[in-house]
């Protein structure tokens, strides 16, 4: 008699040991993007698989998921996350009574559905995030160090340092473990060194991009730490080369103008050349036929000729003259 109840007995803790993990995969939501590598307790993550309380979501380096619970709460895993959905407590009333997801390290973006703002709450391992019809960004660094940025509505990070209020968007917090936590400030892109790592906030920063209306947030003038400053000299570059191709022909264009006067220097200089050579052959012909250095006086062989040639054609004429007076004088005496 004793044998049937033992066996009773070991049959019903079989049938309740098999109930417990139906009850652990209750489904709390789906998966509406994946890109590259995302996984849960079961394997691989594909779009609209399921996902369920108590699942550890991770994704690679270059993972993204992207999921929407029963209410309308959106949260996005970035790259190199890990993420618990700890408590989920669903009513009737399409919203929940208990939403807790435990960051344990990554980049997340939450916008939250149609529940109670009491319901929602985020753990990190430097505190606690309260939310109130918030939207924000939030990174859990190796080292547990957390920080958050509003994008829409308010929140609280509450800390063993005390707590601090977000209530104008893109205010941010860094919090650490041990309870140092910086005042609430405008974020800008400095906090990536702060944080020590240029991924964080890829959301933000525009390294990585979201789908849907959750992507239509951000911004912060975050997107400067994914270098938006190079992007810009980018167009330059290509702007920039048209005027300096244009300014060699401009360059060119000015010797244009001073090549006629290289070929005019040499063509004067060739008549400036030519005359000497056409001068030297005229300056003896003056010398020869006019003697002009003779004509001043001046000494000279040419001169002597000239002269000695007008005495000799004196003596001819004064000849002449005898003859004729000689040959008058004798027709007179006859």
């Amino acid at each position: 008699m004793w044998g049937w109840r033992a066996v009773s007995v070991a049959m019903l803790c079989v049938a309740l040991n098999g109930a417990w993990p139906a009850l652990a995969a209750e489904p709390v939501g789906q998966a509406v993007v994946i890109k590259t590598q995302v996984t849960g307790q079961s394997g691989p993550i594909e779009v609209d698989t399921r996902v369920h309380r108590n699942e550890r979501i991770k994704t690679s380096q270059s993972g993204l998921g992207q999921f929407v619970f029963r209410d309308g709460t959106k949260l996005a895993v970035g790259w190199g996350s890990s993420v618990v959905i700890d408590k989920y407590v669903f009513d009737d009333s399409q919203s929940v009574k208990k939403l807790t997801i435990r960051a344990a390290k990554g980049t997340f973006r939450w916008v939250s559905g149609n529940s109670n703002s009491s319901a929602y709450q985020i753990l990190t391992p430097a505190g606690t995030i309260g939310v109130r019809g918030t939207a924000f960004d939030f990174y859990v660094g190796p080292d547990g160090t957390t920080a958050i940025v509003l994008l829409n509505g308010a929140a609280s990070f509450c800390g063993p340092g005390g707590c601090r209020q977000l209530q104008q968007r893109c205010d941010c917090v860094v919090a650490k473990p041990n309870g140092d936590m910086s005042a609430a400030r405008r974020v800008d892109p400095s906090i990536l060194a702060t944080l020590g790592n240029q991924r964080a906030l890829p959301f933000l920063s525009g390294n990585q991009r979201l789908a849907g209306g959750i992507g239509m947030l951000g911004g912060c003038n975050m997107a400067s730490a994914a270098p938006e400053r190079k992007d810009r000299m980018r167009p330059p570059p290509a702007v920039a080369p048209a005027p300096q191709r244009q300014d060699p022909p401009q360059r060119q264009a000015e010797p244009q103008k001073e090549r006629p006067n290289k070929p005019d220097k040499p063509h004067h200089d060739r008549p400036h050349h030519d005359k000497p050579h056409h001068d030297k052959p005229d300056r003896p012909d003056k010398h020869d036929g006019h003697g002009r250095h003779d004509d001043d006086g001046k000494p000279g062989n040419h001169g002597l000729d000239h002269r000695g040639h007008e005495r000799h054609h004196d003596r001819d004429r004064d000849h002449d003259n005898d003859r004729n007076r000689r040959g008058h004088n004798f027709n007179h005496g006859r």
